[in-house]
This record gives C-alpha cells, sequence and structure tokens, in this order.
C-alpha cells in the first residue's frame, strides 16, 4: 500500500483506457443506437439493427465503464471492482471467438472487429496482472484459501494466526483482509521512517516473528539491509530514523512521551508523515495481540532477528 511509482501509474492507465473505450461505447449505444449501428459496418453482418436491445447492450458498456473507472482510480485497494468491470468486456469478446468458431461469423470480419472486442479487455487485464505479479494490491477481493496459501507462501511458517482466523465462522477472514491494509498505508512517508517506527512498534510489542516481518516489508520498500538490522539490533545511531524508532516504541508501550516525539516528526517532516507512522503503528500492534491471545506468540527473546 505504498505510494504508486511509474509501473503502478502505468498499470493505471491500462485499467482506465478501457474504461474510456467503455464509455464512450456505451453512451453512443444509448443515445444514437441506430447510428451506432450504422458507424460499426461488422455489426450489420449479425442481423437487423434493433434499438432496444443496442440500448440494453450500450447499459451494459456503461456498467463496465463505471467499475473500471472505479477500480482504475486506486487500482491497488480496488482491482476487484476493475477486474469485474473487465469481465464483461472480456466475456463479449469472447463471444465472438465464439461465433467465429461455430461458423456464424467470418474470420475476416472477427479481425476487423477484434481491436475493438478484445484489445480493451486485454488492455485492463494486464494493468490488473501487473499489480498482481508486483504484490502492490490489497487482499481481500482475493478468495480465501487462495489469500491463506499466498500468506503462507509470503510468510512460511508463521502463519498460523491466519488459519485460525480462516476456521472462525461468520467470514471472519474476510474481515481481516479488509483490515490489513490499514497497517501498511504509506504515501507520504518517506520509506526508511515509515519502516523503523514498524519495527520500533512490533520490537515494543516483543513479538519475534512480527518484527522479522516488519524487517523484511522495510527490505521490500527498498530500506538498506544495514539500516534494517541496525533497527532490529537497536542500535540505530542518533538522528531522523531513530527518532521515527523510538516513536513507534514509545505509542507501542504508551509511553507519555510518544506525543513529544510524534510533534517533533511532524515539524520536520510534516503532519502527513507523522499521521501515516502513527496509523500504521497502532494497526501493526494487532498482529502481536492476535497471536498472543491465540497463544502462539513468540518472543523477540526466542526468535534470532537477523535479516
Amino acid at each position: 500500500m505504498s505510494k504508486p511509482d511509474r509501473i503502478d501509474r502505468l498499470a493505471q492507465a491500462l485499467v482506465l483506457i478501457a474504461a474510456l473505450f467503455a464509455l464512450a461505447n456505451g453512451l453512443v449505444m444509448l443515445v444514437t443506437p441506430l447510428g451506432w449501428y450504422d458507424l460499426v459496418g461488422t455489426v450489420k453482418a449479425t442481423g437487423p439493427a434493433n434499438a432496444h436491445f443496442i440500448r440494453d447492450i450500450g447499459l451494459a458498456f456503461l456498467l463496465s465503464a463505471a467499475l473500471l473507472g472505479y477500480g482504475g482510480s486506486n487500482l491497488a485497494l480496488r482491482w476487484g471492482a476493475a477486474l469485474a468491470g473487465a469481465g464483461w468486456l472480456l466475456a463479449h469478446g469472447l463471444l465472438h471467438i465464439w461465433e467465429v468458431l461455430a461458423g456464424i461469423c467470418a474470420a475476416s470480419i472477427f479481425w476487423q472487429e477484434a481491436p475493438g472486442t478484445l484489445g480493451p479487455p486485454l488492455l485492463a487485464l494486464a494493468g490488473i496482472g501487473l499489480m498482481l505479479a508486483r504484490q502492490r494490491i490489497a487482499p481481500f477481493p482475493l478468495p480465501g484459501r487462495l489469500f491463506v496459501r499466498t500468506m503462507d507462501g509470503i510468510a512460511p511458517g508463521e502463519t498460523e494466526y491466519v488459519h485460525r482466523v480462516a476456521a472462525l465462522p461468520g467470514g471472519a477472514l474476510e474481515k481481516l483482509q479488509h483490515f490489513m491494509p490499514a497497517s501498511s498505508h504509506r504515501h507520504a512517508a518517506p520509506a526508511d521512517l515509515f519502516a523503523m517506527a514498524r519495527i520500533g512498534a512490533t520490537r515494543a510489542e516483543d513479538c519475534g516473528p512480527c518484527t522479522l516481518i516488519a524487517a523484511r516489508w522495510a527490505l521490500h520498500d527498498g530500506v538498506p539491509r544495514a539500516v534494517v538490522q541496525a533497527a532490529l539490533d537497536g542500535a540505530l545511531p542518533a538522528g531522523d530514523l531513530a527518532d521515527a524508532y523510538a516513536f513507534g516504541r514509545a505509542v507501542a508501550l504508551g509511553h507519555p512521551d510518544s506525543g513529544v516525539r510524534g510533534s517533533a516528526i511532524a515539524i520536520r517532516h510534516g503532519t502527513a508523515v507523522r499521521d501515516e507512522l502513527a496509523l500504521s503503528v497502532a494497526m501493526v500492534r494487532v498482529y502481536p495481540a492476535l497471536k498472543r491471545g491465540l497463544g502462539i506468540a513468540q518472543s523477540c527473546s526466542a526468535v534470532p532477528l537477523k535479516i
């Protein structure tokens, strides 16, 4: 959930291009169905015009455009909506392929209309796939079993709490999936400050596996390994990073100076940075608390904090 980079923006652009195509096509079909019929020459090969049916299909295109636009506006969080919007466009394109295979439509006609029928959904799916491949997506649209397997792959041997929550009735796992992005939200805060605050909080909670997970995500976010290891060793030199670490630790331990430390960060780096650190520190404490409640917590002293 970190700040979007250029590749994220490229993925977003692919989805929004598909949204614009669906919007334009749907509007023309709705406003002037017979004009659309005359404009798209390949459609005439399928039979005479029916304004009612053309408008029906136009409404489906507009709904697809709405889902793609909504998903594309924040693809990391709303990729499920974008996938649903692309689904209609893809189904429409597959229908055209089936018509060729069934002999209903000539292959020459299919290739004339393929850019408009298959191009937009493939663009949208490429954008979504790019985000999935880079693990830049929120977990909640994932089916529960796939989410659990993904978590097992990301943190092998450290996901018993996920399995325990998955076994609870009433959709507990899905609710946890909705919660998780809040603990990793970063937009204004620099990656190194953000990581130090999280490591400071998880170390204060005395959860060895949680601290190592925070350290691995710091590496994933580009924080130098030496800096991460210094934080794990409690040996950061005086400066901004040590202050962020101390802020996370103070919040987790409920020290009265946490407000003063947070104010100092806000003065040097801006209120938005301090607030993002506070949000993540507060949210990341949930995982150690949950593990303690489930009876599966491991103290930092029982786990080598080496990365």
